[in-house]
């Protein structure tokens, strides 16, 4: 294996990483409109991620950087062809830190309420499109051969990557109901538990169309084991919830995650972006990787960076591991 096939696999170690991480924290985000009924079970879904979701977005920086740095030409060919969808998942994602710093900032009601709508929106949003930009990634887009994207953003709107965008919708807010059931006490963890149930059901439903028409399309042998290990985790996580153990189906919701992941990576390599008009134009491992020694260089410093930043962030999570409930919130908290 060369080190460019190298780092294909740690990209798209990096993408299930975030989508993982990301995934639950946008789902939290969507929940408080979905199941908090008030502004302290808001303040309480809040709470449960308010330690960790700007560490979980370092998993995107992570991915764009190491894209840019190993495939040069990957990267300028998708944050060109992608730039609206792209700079849309950006502003939502300034927008959404600010709203967490700042809605307890001032106790007037309107004010709270904005940033709560900002929460909500800069949630939802994300999840969708980045479900749009890797089903398109891995369906095939317009590039010609000068390695450029000559589609326009309607291209990118097709039917297979609109289900793709909400397969990542319903999945992360799935997962994120899990979260929730496994972070939170009371009514609101049973809520979660009830909450989590029917969005299983519909995500299972989305999620079985998406990969077996990936596995149709563009699947091979190793793409099917993913496939199967997606569904099978995902009926496991539903399971799981219905017997009120949280924690395995938090655990397999991430499996599933990393999993219909893993599929989309298995069925692209060796392109990184194949080319609808001519498949000899497409992106491939080789055609747009820098040069061996690029590579070799990064190599060494992710192999002593990576286990440092691990190490931290399970330790995060580790030290805010308790459960909260609507009596952990002063009732003037703000």
């Amino acid at each position: 294996m060369e080190l460019h096939d190298v780092w294909f696999v740690l990209i798209a170690v990096l993408w299930i990483g975030y989508f993982f991480l990301e995934g639950f924290d946008f789902g939290v985000g969507i929940l408080t409109k979905l199941l908090a009924r008030d502004r302290k079970e808001r303040r309480v879904l809040i709470n449960t991620i308010g330690p960790v979701w700007d560490g979980n977005e370092v998993w995107l920086l992570t991915a764009g950087g190491a894209t840019f740095a190993a495939f040069p030409e990957w990267y300028a060919t998708l944050f060109s062809g992608f730039y609206l969808p792209l700079l849309v998942i950006l502003i939502c994602l300034i927008i959404r830190g600010v709203a967490f710093e700042y809605r307890h900032k001032r106790t007037e009601d309107r004010w709270q309420t904005n940033w709560e709508h900002a929460i909500f929106w800069t949630s939802l949003l994300p999840a969708f499109l980045w479900g749009v930009a890797f089903a398109n990634i891995a369906r095939g887009v317009k590039i010609d051969r000068e390695m450029e994207y000559v589609g326009d953003f309607w291209d990118l709107l097709n039917p297979y990557a609109i289900l793709g965008g909400l397969v990542t919708l319903s999945l992360f807010t799935f997962h994120g109901t899990v979260f929730a059931a496994l972070k939170t006490l009371g009514d609101i963890r049973m809520r979660a538990r009830k909450l989590a149930l029917g969005l299983g059901l519909v995500t299972a439903v989305l999620a079985l169309g998406f990969l077996v028409w990936t596995q149709a399309d563009k699947g091979d042998g190793t793409s099917l084991v993913a496939m199967i290990v997606a569904a099978v985790a995902l009926v496991g996580a539903v399971g799981a919830v219905k017997i009120g153990r949280e924690g395995w189906s938090f655990a397999l919701s991430g499996v599933t995650i990393a999993a219909a992941v893993a599929m989309l990576f298995l069925t692209l390599f060796p392109n990184v972006m194949p080319s609808t008009l001519d498949p000899a134009w497409s992106l491939t491992v080789s055609n747009a990787s820098s040069t061996p020694y690029t590579l070799k260089i990064m190599t060494w410093l992710a192999g002593i960076a990576t286990p440092v930043v691990l190490l931290y962030q399970g330790w995060t999570y580790w030290v805010f591991r308790k459960r909260i409930g609507t009596q952990h919130i002063a009732a003037d908290a703000h």
